[in-house]
Protein backbone atom coordinates (compact mmCIF):
# COMPACT_ATOMS: atom_id res chain seq x y z
CA UNK A 1 0.00 0.00 0.00
CA UNK A 2 1.26 3.46 -0.81
CA UNK A 3 0.48 6.62 1.12
CA UNK A 4 0.33 10.03 -0.41
CA UNK A 5 0.27 13.23 1.63
CA UNK A 6 -1.84 16.19 0.58
CA UNK A 7 -1.76 19.67 2.10
CA UNK A 8 -5.17 19.16 3.69
CA UNK A 9 -4.92 15.58 4.85
CA UNK A 10 -3.69 12.07 4.15
CA UNK A 11 -5.30 9.31 2.14
CA UNK A 12 -4.20 5.86 1.08
CA UNK A 13 -4.36 4.30 -2.36
CA UNK A 14 -4.16 0.58 -3.09
CA UNK A 15 -1.96 -0.14 -6.13
CA UNK A 16 -3.49 -2.18 -8.95
CA UNK A 17 -3.19 -5.89 -8.22
CA UNK A 18 -3.13 -7.69 -11.57
CA UNK A 19 -3.82 -10.99 -9.79
CA UNK A 20 -7.04 -9.74 -8.25
CA UNK A 21 -10.20 -11.26 -9.71
CA UNK A 22 -11.94 -8.86 -12.07
CA UNK A 23 -13.70 -8.81 -15.44
CA UNK A 24 -11.94 -10.19 -18.50
CA UNK A 25 -13.96 -8.09 -20.96
CA UNK A 26 -16.13 -4.97 -20.59
CA UNK A 27 -18.23 -2.97 -23.02
CA UNK A 28 -17.98 0.82 -22.87
CA UNK A 29 -21.37 2.38 -23.58
CA UNK A 30 -20.00 5.80 -24.46
CA UNK A 31 -17.77 7.63 -26.92
CA UNK A 32 -15.03 10.24 -27.16
CA UNK A 33 -12.51 11.11 -24.48
CA UNK A 34 -14.20 9.31 -21.59
CA UNK A 35 -14.33 6.08 -23.61
CA UNK A 36 -10.62 6.43 -24.41
CA UNK A 37 -9.75 6.95 -20.73
CA UNK A 38 -11.70 3.86 -19.74
CA UNK A 39 -9.95 1.85 -22.46
CA UNK A 40 -6.53 3.02 -21.24
CA UNK A 41 -7.30 2.09 -17.62
CA UNK A 42 -8.73 -1.26 -18.66
CA UNK A 43 -5.58 -2.13 -20.61
CA UNK A 44 -3.48 -1.42 -17.52
CA UNK A 45 -5.67 -3.90 -15.63
CA UNK A 46 -5.49 -6.53 -18.36
CA UNK A 47 -9.17 -6.16 -19.28
CA UNK A 48 -10.30 -6.43 -22.90
CA UNK A 49 -12.54 -3.65 -24.14
CA UNK A 50 -15.47 -3.38 -26.53
CA UNK A 51 -16.36 0.00 -28.02
CA UNK A 52 -19.73 0.90 -29.51
CA UNK A 53 -20.22 3.58 -32.12
CA UNK A 54 -22.86 5.30 -34.23
CA UNK A 55 -22.50 6.26 -37.88
CA UNK A 56 -21.25 9.67 -36.72
CA UNK A 57 -18.33 8.12 -34.81
CA UNK A 58 -16.95 5.65 -37.36
CA UNK A 59 -13.58 7.45 -37.37
CA UNK A 60 -13.52 8.26 -33.65
CA UNK A 61 -10.42 7.37 -31.67
CA UNK A 62 -12.20 5.15 -29.13
CA UNK A 63 -13.29 2.84 -31.96
CA UNK A 64 -9.72 2.08 -33.04
CA UNK A 65 -8.30 1.95 -29.48
CA UNK A 66 -10.65 -0.78 -28.24
CA UNK A 67 -10.03 -4.50 -28.79
CA UNK A 68 -13.43 -4.80 -30.48
CA UNK A 69 -15.93 -2.29 -31.85
CA UNK A 70 -19.63 -2.78 -32.56
CA UNK A 71 -21.77 -0.52 -34.75
CA UNK A 72 -25.03 0.36 -32.95
CA UNK A 73 -26.93 2.66 -35.29
CA UNK A 74 -27.66 6.17 -36.60
CA UNK A 75 -26.09 9.41 -35.40
CA UNK A 76 -29.02 10.34 -33.16
CA UNK A 77 -28.16 9.28 -29.60
CA UNK A 78 -31.74 8.12 -29.07
CA UNK A 79 -31.17 5.50 -31.76
CA UNK A 80 -27.68 4.45 -30.71
CA UNK A 81 -26.02 5.37 -27.40
CA UNK A 82 -29.39 5.61 -25.63
CA UNK A 83 -30.79 2.50 -27.27
CA UNK A 84 -30.71 -0.06 -24.46
CA UNK A 85 -31.60 -2.99 -26.70
CA UNK A 86 -28.74 -2.17 -29.10
CA UNK A 87 -26.26 -1.94 -26.22
CA UNK A 88 -27.45 -5.24 -24.75
CA UNK A 89 -27.25 -6.85 -28.18
CA UNK A 90 -23.61 -5.73 -28.46
CA UNK A 91 -22.90 -7.16 -25.00
CA UNK A 92 -24.30 -10.55 -25.96
CA UNK A 93 -22.54 -10.53 -29.33
CA UNK A 94 -19.11 -9.92 -27.79
CA UNK A 95 -19.48 -11.82 -24.54
CA UNK A 96 -18.69 -8.78 -22.41
CA UNK A 97 -19.20 -9.45 -18.70
CA UNK A 98 -19.89 -5.87 -17.69
CA UNK A 99 -20.84 -2.46 -19.04
CA UNK A 100 -18.97 0.73 -18.12
CA UNK A 101 -21.28 3.67 -18.93
CA UNK A 102 -18.82 6.54 -18.64
CA UNK A 103 -20.88 9.66 -17.96
CA UNK A 104 -24.06 10.97 -19.55
CA UNK A 105 -26.16 8.78 -21.86
CA UNK A 106 -27.24 5.70 -19.83
CA UNK A 107 -24.93 6.21 -16.84
CA UNK A 108 -27.77 7.25 -14.52
CA UNK A 109 -30.58 5.24 -16.05
CA UNK A 110 -32.01 2.79 -13.50
CA UNK A 111 -34.02 1.00 -16.18
CA UNK A 112 -30.82 0.21 -18.08
CA UNK A 113 -29.08 -1.14 -14.97
CA UNK A 114 -32.11 -3.30 -14.23
CA UNK A 115 -32.07 -4.64 -17.80
CA UNK A 116 -28.42 -5.61 -17.47
CA UNK A 117 -29.02 -7.34 -14.14
CA UNK A 118 -31.89 -9.34 -15.64
CA UNK A 119 -29.48 -10.57 -18.31
CA UNK A 120 -26.66 -11.43 -15.92
CA UNK A 121 -24.46 -8.49 -16.94
CA UNK A 122 -22.64 -6.36 -14.33
CA UNK A 123 -22.86 -2.57 -14.33
CA UNK A 124 -19.75 -0.58 -13.42
CA UNK A 125 -21.56 2.10 -11.46
CA UNK A 126 -24.24 2.73 -8.84
CA UNK A 127 -27.01 0.29 -7.96
CA UNK A 128 -30.58 0.68 -9.18
CA UNK A 129 -31.56 1.95 -5.73
CA UNK A 130 -28.82 4.59 -5.66
CA UNK A 131 -29.60 5.83 -9.16
CA UNK A 132 -33.32 5.98 -8.43
CA UNK A 133 -32.75 7.90 -5.22
CA UNK A 134 -30.00 10.31 -6.28
CA UNK A 135 -29.50 10.16 -10.04
CA UNK A 136 -32.97 11.49 -10.73
CA UNK A 137 -33.57 15.11 -9.70
CA UNK A 138 -37.24 14.64 -8.87
CA UNK A 139 -36.57 11.61 -6.68
CA UNK A 140 -33.54 13.17 -4.99
CA UNK A 141 -35.56 16.28 -4.04
CA UNK A 142 -38.27 14.08 -2.53
CA UNK A 143 -35.63 12.04 -0.70
CA UNK A 144 -34.05 15.21 0.70
CA UNK A 145 -37.42 16.60 1.77
CA UNK A 146 -38.30 13.35 3.56
CA UNK A 147 -34.96 13.52 5.37
CA UNK A 148 -35.67 17.06 6.54
CA UNK A 149 -33.05 18.65 4.30
CA UNK A 150 -33.87 22.11 3.00
CA UNK A 151 -34.32 22.32 -0.76
CA UNK A 152 -34.92 25.11 -3.26
CA UNK A 153 -38.64 25.95 -3.58
CA UNK A 154 -40.10 24.19 -6.60
CA UNK A 155 -42.57 21.70 -8.02
CA UNK A 156 -41.79 17.98 -8.02
CA UNK A 157 -44.97 16.64 -9.57
CA UNK A 158 -45.74 15.76 -13.18
CA UNK A 159 -45.72 18.79 -15.50
CA UNK A 160 -48.32 18.07 -18.18
CA UNK A 161 -47.42 20.62 -20.84
CA UNK A 162 -46.06 24.12 -21.51
CA UNK A 163 -49.19 25.84 -20.15
CA UNK A 164 -48.93 23.84 -16.95
CA UNK A 165 -45.28 24.86 -16.70
CA UNK A 166 -46.30 28.53 -16.97
CA UNK A 167 -48.87 28.06 -14.21
CA UNK A 168 -46.32 26.43 -11.91
CA UNK A 169 -43.72 29.10 -12.69
CA UNK A 170 -46.16 31.84 -11.71
CA UNK A 171 -46.90 30.10 -8.41
CA UNK A 172 -43.21 29.74 -7.59
CA UNK A 173 -42.42 33.26 -8.78
CA UNK A 174 -40.08 34.28 -11.57
CA UNK A 175 -37.25 33.80 -12.29
CA UNK A 176 -37.36 30.00 -12.32
CA UNK A 177 -35.13 27.24 -13.62
CA UNK A 178 -36.63 24.53 -15.82
CA UNK A 179 -34.62 21.31 -15.55
CA UNK A 180 -34.62 17.83 -17.01
CA UNK A 181 -35.17 15.41 -14.14
CA UNK A 182 -32.82 12.83 -15.66
CA UNK A 183 -30.40 15.45 -16.96
CA UNK A 184 -26.82 16.32 -16.18
CA UNK A 185 -23.98 18.43 -17.48
CA UNK A 186 -26.21 21.45 -18.03
CA UNK A 187 -28.34 19.77 -20.69
CA UNK A 188 -32.10 20.24 -20.64
CA UNK A 189 -31.95 23.41 -18.54
CA UNK A 190 -33.48 26.83 -19.21
CA UNK A 191 -33.90 30.00 -17.14
CA UNK A 192 -37.37 31.56 -17.41
CA UNK A 193 -38.00 35.15 -16.34
CA UNK A 194 -41.55 35.43 -17.67
CA UNK A 195 -44.40 33.40 -19.18
CA UNK A 196 -42.92 33.48 -22.67
CA UNK A 197 -39.59 32.14 -21.42
CA UNK A 198 -41.33 29.42 -19.43
CA UNK A 199 -43.40 28.22 -22.36
CA UNK A 200 -40.48 28.20 -24.80
CA UNK A 201 -38.04 26.84 -22.22
CA UNK A 202 -40.28 23.93 -21.36
CA UNK A 203 -40.60 22.88 -25.00
CA UNK A 204 -36.88 23.19 -25.74
CA UNK A 205 -35.77 21.49 -22.52
CA UNK A 206 -38.21 18.63 -23.05
CA UNK A 207 -36.89 18.03 -26.57
CA UNK A 208 -33.25 18.21 -25.45
CA UNK A 209 -33.86 15.90 -22.50
CA UNK A 210 -35.56 13.31 -24.66
CA UNK A 211 -32.79 13.33 -27.27
CA UNK A 212 -29.96 13.32 -24.70
CA UNK A 213 -31.34 11.11 -21.92
CA UNK A 214 -34.39 9.36 -23.34
CA UNK A 215 -36.49 10.90 -20.56
CA UNK A 216 -38.60 14.04 -21.01
CA UNK A 217 -39.71 14.60 -17.39
CA UNK A 218 -39.17 18.13 -16.12
CA UNK A 219 -39.03 19.94 -12.80
CA UNK A 220 -39.31 23.65 -12.09
CA UNK A 221 -37.65 25.41 -9.16
CA UNK A 222 -36.74 28.91 -8.10
CA UNK A 223 -33.72 30.31 -9.94
CA UNK A 224 -30.99 31.62 -7.65
CA UNK A 225 -28.94 34.55 -8.97
CA UNK A 226 -25.20 34.47 -8.21
CA UNK A 227 -25.25 31.18 -6.27
CA UNK A 228 -22.29 29.45 -4.64
CA UNK A 229 -21.81 25.79 -5.49
CA UNK A 230 -20.22 24.03 -2.53
CA UNK A 231 -20.15 20.25 -2.38
CA UNK A 232 -18.55 17.36 -0.54
CA UNK A 233 -18.12 14.30 -2.72
CA UNK A 234 -18.66 10.85 -1.21
CA UNK A 235 -17.55 7.65 -2.95
CA UNK A 236 -18.60 4.17 -1.89
CA UNK A 237 -18.66 0.64 -3.29
CA UNK A 238 -20.78 -2.47 -2.84
CA UNK A 239 -18.22 -3.92 -0.43
CA UNK A 240 -18.98 -1.32 2.23
CA UNK A 241 -15.93 0.87 1.58
CA UNK A 242 -16.55 4.62 1.52
CA UNK A 243 -14.50 7.80 1.50
CA UNK A 244 -15.30 11.49 1.34
CA UNK A 245 -13.19 14.23 -0.18
CA UNK A 246 -12.63 17.77 0.98
CA UNK A 247 -15.23 20.38 0.14
CA UNK A 248 -15.02 22.01 -3.28
CA UNK A 249 -16.57 25.14 -4.71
Amino acid sequence: MCTRVQKRGTYTVDPIDNNESTFSKILIANRGEIACKIIDSSKKMGIQTVAVYSIADVQSKHVSKADEAIFIGPAAASESYLNMDKILEAVKLTGAEAVHPGYGFLSENAQFVRLLEENGVSFVGPSVESITGMGDKLESKRLAANAGVHTIPGYDGIIKDADHCVQISREIGYPVMIKASAGGGGKGMRIARDDQDARAGFKLSTQEAMSSFGDSRMLVEKFIDNPRHIEIQVLGDKHGNAIYSNERE
